[in-house]
């Protein structure tokens, strides 16, 4: 049995039950170290097999390979882990060498819904999750994407969004918006949902400080319709209320 396990956004009480269920059948654990150490009290005991950084592709391996020995094996991922997770290369591996082994896909809370429970209801019409990393995506694809999608008046969940070795990518999407968007259009950033040093900051598509923005951070950018309310971001559904 292969478990494939979305963690949520870091914190226990975010987790599902079904997740919580999976990794204490399991009897190996295989994910990023990052992941692992945020559910450390749940897995004393067990095999464990982690990895760093851009070891996706063999923490896959590794998890399959526990499986077809007969073991329980849980591959953890944060978020949910068919959203930018391991469910799909572990598809596409097993795919690609025709196995036939048992696997479970267990749903978590992915960080974009994570983030706009945080910051109010700024995903209650249309939305889309874009990803900013161009390290296996072209950069002129997901340019493409991000003027579509502001285009379509979408409201637009940017994951990855900012990092050292991409430190513009997040200023050119919003330069890429500019002709659909207003600039007052609310934007909500969120750093490090759900985890130790979580913070949110409110602003707009035209005062947004690119420098709090992480890789950790979720960047919710609204639509013609949504608006702040206080501390909250709000978008109708078409309610008449």
């Amino acid at each position: 049995m292969l478990y494939l396990v979305g963690l949520g956004p870091g914190d226990e009480g975010t987790m599902t039950q079904d997740a919580i269920a999976a990794i204490q059948d399991a009897e190996v654990i295989v994910g990023y170290k990052t992941y692992t150490n945020l559910i450390k009290h749940l897995i004393e005991g067990k095999e464990l097999i982690r990895t760093g950084m851009c070891k996706e592709l063999e923490r896959c391996e590794a998890a399959i390979e526990a499986a077809k020995s007969g073991k329980k094996v849980a591959l953890v991922s944060s978020g949910d882990v068919g959203v930018y997770g391991m469910a799909g290369p572990v598809f596409e591996i097993i795919a690609r060498d025709h196995l036939d082994l048992e696997v479970k896909v267990v749903a978590g809370v992915t960080s974009s819904v994570a983030s706009a429970a945080m910051i109010g209801c700024p995903l209650m019409h249309d939305f889309c999750h874009i990803s900013l990393s161009d390290l296996l995506t072209p950069w002129d694809l997901i340019e493409k994407r991000v003027r579509m999608a502001a285009d379509a008046d979408f409201v637009i969940c940017f994951y990855n969004p900012r990092s050292k070795g991409r430190p513009d990518h997040l200023q050119k999407a919003f330069e890429l918006m500019s002709p659909f968007k207003r600039p007052e259009t609310p934007v909500g950033i969120v750093k490090a949902a759900g985890r130790a040093k979580e913070d949110m900051w409110l602003t707009t598509l035209a005062e947004i400080d690119y420098s709090v923005v992480g890789m950790t951070s979720m960047v919710i950018v609204g639509n013609k319709s949504t608006y702040r309310y206080k501390d909250y971001i709000i978008t109708p559904r078409g309610y008449m209320v």
